[in-house]
């Protein structure tokens, strides 16, 4: 929470698409409820967690990394925090249903697995 809240306050004079990004990411974390890191169930996406996708529409499953946005570029199928989809995801839980507005439509994507979580795992993330 205090690096994500740090990100936020560090991208003051951000473009105005990322802007809304940004917000996105405030109003989740506003809404956050904030346990420690300990008592995180496993199957909770957070942020670093490997997690395994499906998209409703074509089938096809993915495994992406939740991740700050300067690792985005650096990791394979690494998922921004701060993109639209990297923004629902956080706090999502295996099981869940995401669904968001694209140009074509309605994107429809399903948490089929938490492959790794930090806290789960003992790690400092």
């Amino acid at each position: 929470m205090v690096k994500l809240r740090h990100l936020i306050e560090i991208s003051g004079g951000i473009r105005s698409k990322d802007r809304e990004c940004i917000e996105a990411l405030e109003e989740e974390l506003d809404r956050a409820e904030i346990v420690d890191a300990s008592r995180i169930p496993p199957n909770v996406v957070t942020m670093n967690s490997k997690i395994r996708l499906r998209d409703l529409d074509s089938g096809e499953e993915r495994i992406y990394r939740l991740v700050f946005p300067n690792r985005s570029l650096q990791e394979e199928n690494a998922l921004s925090v701060l993109a639209p989809i990297g923004t629902a995801l956080l706090g999502c839980r295996a099981g869940d249903l995401i669904e968001w507005p694209v140009p074509k439509g309605m994107r429809r994507l399903k948490v089929l697995e938490v492959l790794f979580q930090p806290e789960a795992a003992g790690v400092n993330a």
